[in-house]
């Protein structure tokens, strides 16, 4: 089978890789980086436990074939805290919030909730809500989950108080 050599950035390290075309983003990131905090759910994009940031776009690691990634910057849910391992305000969010259970999820709703608080605008509990879900979980019953975006926002100030609260 072709292989391919792919250089992209992972959380702000340069990697080179060699990789067959068909393998996704997902298993390029696990097997070939070792960064195994992408999780790998249904593998047809519809979980979102396989979100990561590419180029500052949410994207289904699982439905990215890794020779797409090529020159691109990714973000994964390892690179997130800060290096000395201190969580940042929204894993803390999570934390105090307890917006995680099993945690299989977890680096999914992480990822795209850093990309709603990364943007240059707040957002409300409407957007909040629809963004988030387009990810699945199946322990929580979401209502710690949004309650730990809606207190880093708010942190972070970036929540806009809905006209319709």
């Amino acid at each position: 089978m072709t292989q391919q050599d792919v250089t992209f950035t992972v959380n702000g390290t340069p990697h080179r890789v060699t990789v067959e075309p068909r393998r996704t983003l997902a298993d390029v990131l696990r097997d070939d980086c070792g960064l195994t905090g992408t999780h790998l759910g249904c593998e047809h994009g519809v979980c979102g436990a396989c979100t990561v940031i590419v180029d500052e776009v949410p994207v289904r690691a699982c439905l990215m074939f890794g020779v797409q990634a090529a020159g691109g910057a990714i973000r994964t849910v390892e690179g997130l805290a800060a290096s000395d391992g201190t969580l940042n305000v929204l894993q803390n969010a999570f934390q105090a919030h307890h917006g995680l259970q099993c945690g299989f999820c977890t680096p999914g709703f992480l990822m795209l909730a850093t990309w709603l608080l990364e943007r240059d605008r707040p957002f409300d509990e409407a957007e909040m809500r629809h963004v988030l879900s387009s990810n699945l979980c199946r322990c929580t019953g979401y209502q710690n989950i949004l309650a730990a975006v809606r207190a880093a926002a708010k942190e972070l100030g970036k929540w806009a108080e809905s006209v319709n609260a």
